[in-house]
């Protein structure tokens, strides 16, 4: 864990100023009007995003030592595997709500940016939270066990804007269009103004992040308990989000096993915070458990898919 003197108030802010300036540079430049997006875009931005978080995992090698980055590198790694679950979830609100394909990085921009915001006040509870009573660590360890074995017991997930009060607030209170318009979230109306489909895609989008944050930020009090890692291993996890889903929201079938996966390394965090009070596991080999999981599980889906298909296409 960092010393508390070693972060600084500059470091926070330096930190964020570098991902506000990515942000600005992707909205304001590259993505200003709405267009869809080219898998050989979203390769492009997942590979850079993930070569911008090694190179700040070596920078906190090189300043904080080799615990800080570790720590690091295996909370992005269990941030960015429970996104890929909720890519497939963003999938589904798009497709039931018909987004067209030319709008949905917009969405996600202002999702993903909302998303930074709540998981940073969740973060900070939640660090103040354990600081002060240690045993709700041994909480958060249950509630983990308890939702990985649900997510590899449960079935198929499935979405109900119906049931989202945000949803139902929405259309309480604002007059809410039946079409797009363009990439507008609100339209003018004859003497009022109206939520268009798109303002309530984007509320869908940020509860079902604040869900799935339920269950992920707990997880990396199970690595680290510093904020400023905690914080940073999320936004890097969040920003690779959107190319995530344009690589990976066609090919859901694909990844039969990553849910099962995505359970074992829930129970695993949640069993190594139930234990810690007497074993202390290297971060390395929390490392390495954690990636030999995820890879393991992507790659069984992946061989599955292949055999299957090879049998359908045999039987035809």
């Amino acid at each position: 864990m960092l010393a508390v003197e070693a972060i600084h108030s500059w470091h926070w802010a330096g930190f964020i100023i570098g991902i506000c300036f990515f942000l600005a540079l992707d909205l304001g430049l590259l993505h200003r009007e709405a267009r869809e997006i080219r898998m050989r875009e979203a390769v492009a931005w997942t590979i850079c995003w993930f070569i911008l978080a090694m190179m700040f995992a070596v920078g906190l090698l090189r300043l904080y030592g080799s615990q800080a980055a570790g720590e690091f590198v295996t909370g992005y790694i269990v941030e960015l595997a429970l996104s890929m679950d909720n890519v497939f979830v963003i999938a589904m609100i798009f497709t039931y709500f018909g987004v067209p394909s030319r709008l949905q990085h917009r969405v996600l921009f202002w999702g993903i940016l909302g998303a930074m915001i709540m998981r940073g006040l969740m973060i900070w509870l939640g660090v103040e939270l354990v600081n002060r009573f240690q045993w709700i660590l041994y909480i958060l360890g249950g509630f983990l066990i308890f939702t990985g074995i649900k997510m590899a017991v449960g079935g198929e997930e499935e979405v109900h804007p119906e049931r989202n009060p945000f949803i139902k607030l929405a259309r309480k209170f604002f007059p809410v269009t039946n079409y797009y318009d363009g990439q507008q979230f609100t339209t003018k109306k004859p003497g009022y103004f109206a939520l268009t489909p798109l303002a309530l895609v984007l509320m869908m989008v940020e509860t079902t992040d604040l869900i799935f944050a339920v269950d992920s930020i707990p997880a990396i009090f199970g690595v680290t308990r510093d904020p400023f890692i905690i914080f940073t291993s999320n936004v890097f996890a969040i920003l690779g989000l959107r190319s995530l889903y344009f690589l990976l929201a066609g090919a859901m079938a694909y990844f039969e096993y990553l849910k099962f996966g995505l359970a074992l390394v829930l129970i695993f965090i949640g069993g190594k915070m139930l234990l810690s009070y007497k074993y202390h596991l290297d971060t390395l080999l929390s490392l390495i458990i954690v990636a030999g999981i995820i890879f393991t599980s992507v790659m069984s889906s992946l061989i599955l898919s292949q055999l299957q298909g090879n049998k359908d296409g045999s039987d035809s």
